[in-house]
């Protein structure tokens, strides 16, 4: 028996999957803690994670899988992690402050004047985006703000990389990594010196290269204890979730496209062209079967504001959980009777140029509305949200007629799926796999054990497939275009 163990390491939990090399099964997975990991906002705009508490959960949710299988017959580890955090760690490898995640907005407008000073033409030339809030900013704001904290930094590490040097003992990043922080040079192939003269910041803090598939270090015997895991193992793939869960959908080639709706949403689209959106309100980095000679780049639209709002209302307006609010939902007719939701209250949204919109409920009557329409216009304005950055998507380049996604999250929702396939036009195919699970698969290439892209996909089915009726998707496409109108509204407004 051979197993494949995989890490999905997000901002609401660590899950762990375990997959038989052989049949491509799926014999156990659990997650860790049960109920959701918190964010900690010291200010407005700020969201922080303790690195530490990583692992803490992936050690245990990996314990929970002895139950189901013996872990002494693990082979490689994959690890997916949520993308663009900021990881100090000093010589000794010690954590220097929490983590700065992918949701926190701290550092927008130094990448906005980073965007005008170096120019936009070098930045969407060169770096295929605005520097942004994206990693390479976030030290930039550690460096002016907590100098004596960027003085004591030995390596600045993505949070898979904090995972795999857990694992291994060996800090290091993989090209996709330089790509998601906005450190690479798409023109010059190479980290980018420009930006690094401009943040002023030292080349020899970003840590060594290691490939995306092939062995990237060994577990050591200190975490093998503790995982009850065998020493020696490779860590054999890793990679930020978005690009992951594309590659676990087996969205590899150009023109396929992935969906995921959790604590954020996406949709993340394969092209073979370094395109860049003019007003990086969508973002273009490698994608993880990127090949000399045959380049594969991802184009992905993120709106931070989705199943946090989801989770929002759970939390403080419906003690049975996300099925009973998926049945109320249900129970509304489409446009939720005039209410509109809009679901930007997690940070700066790119796709509204890094604006800090927080989140909207308008057209609430009191007399008419009921918590069902707040729950369905909820699940309404994440995927109207989604359309809006769709349509740039389609703008910059993306003719996608499929989206894949795995069952979860809220895609588990009857109204979701009907609401994203009507008002985006595409057909929406749902896969039983999810994060962790495609990590581990794409460890079983990065150790050999597989010879092909295709190989590694045994065992994985496709749920169900869903296709858009002319009828529903132009009554969508009516409540769409008031939400959007009322959308341009709120900017204008904010703008003011």
């Amino acid at each position: 028996m051979a197993y494949l163990l995989g890490f999905d390491v997000g901002s609401s939990s660590v899950k762990a999957s375990l997959v038989d090399a052989e049949t491509g099964r799926c014999v156990a997975s659990a997650f860790s803690p049960s109920t959701e990991m918190p964010m900690q906002a010291p200010q407005p705009g700020w969201a922080e994670q303790d690195p530490e508490r990583w692992w803490q959960e992936l050690v245990n949710a990996t314990h929970q899988l002895q139950a189901k299988a013996n872990l002494q017959e693990v082979r490689a580890i994959g690890i997916s992690y949520q993308m663009h955090g900021l990881v100090c760690v000093d010589r000794h490898q010690r954590v220097l402050r929490p983590a700065i995640i992918w949701c926190d907005s701290r550092a927008v407008d130094i990448g906005r004047q980073a965007f005008e000073q170096l120019g936009e033409s070098f930045c969407l030339q060169h770096l295929l985006n605005s520097p942004g809030n994206f990693t390479a900013s976030k030290l930039r704001w550690v460096k002016l703000h907590e100098p004596h904290i960027y003085e004591q930094i030995q390596y600045i590490l993505l949070p898979g990389d904090y995972i795999a040097m857990r694992l291994t003992g060996e800090p290091a990043t993989t090209l996709t990594g330089l790509s998601e922080g906005i450190w690479w040079d798409y023109a010059t192939q190479q980290v980018s010196e420009q930006l690094l003269r401009y943040y002023e910041i030292d080349k020899q803090l970003l840590p060594p290269l290691v490939p995306v598939f092939g062995e990237q270090g060994r577990v050591t015997k200190q975490a093998a204890e503790q995982l009850h895991i065998p020493a020696g193992i490779p860590v054999s793939y890793r990679a930020g979730d978005q690009p992951n869960n594309a590659f676990s959908l087996k969205v590899l080639h150009p023109g396929e496209a992935a969906a995921t709706a959790g604590t954020s949403a996406v949709i993340y689209s394969v092209t073979d062209r370094a395109a860049a959106d003019q007003r990086s309100r969508i973002n273009t980095f490698i994608h993880v079967t990127h090949q000399p000679g045959q380049p594969r780049y991802g184009l992905l639209l993120c709106i931070n504001g989705a199943g946090i709002l989801n989770s929002w209302l759970r939390k403080y307006f419906n003690n049975g959980g996300y099925e009973d609010m998926n049945l109320q939902a249900a129970q509304i007719e489409p446009g939720a009777d005039g209410l509109l939701f809009f679901p930007f209250g997690n940070g700066a949204e790119r796709v509204l140029e890094n604006r800090l919109l927080q989140a909207h409920l308008m057209e609430l009557d009191l007399n008419r509305h009921s918590s069902a329409h707040v729950f369905r216009a909820a699940q309404e304005g994440v995927v109207f949200a989604l359309k809006y950055g769709h349509d740039i998507l389609q703008q910059t380049g993306s003719a996608v007629q499929v989206i894949r996604a795995g069952m979860a999250n809220m895609f588990l929702s009857p109204v979701f799926r009907e609401i994203f396939t009507h008002t985006t036009g595409a057909v929406l195919e749902l896969y039983e796999t999810d994060g962790a699970q495609g990590a581990a698969r794409a460890a079983g290439i990065g150790a050999g054990l597989y010879a092909s892209w295709q190989e590694c996909f045994t065992g994985m089915h496709k749920v169900m497939e869903l296709h858009p009726e002319n009828s529903y998707q132009q009554r969508y496409a009516a409540i769409y275009e008031k939400w959007k109108n009322r959308l341009q509204q709120i900017v204008d407004l904010k703008a003011h």
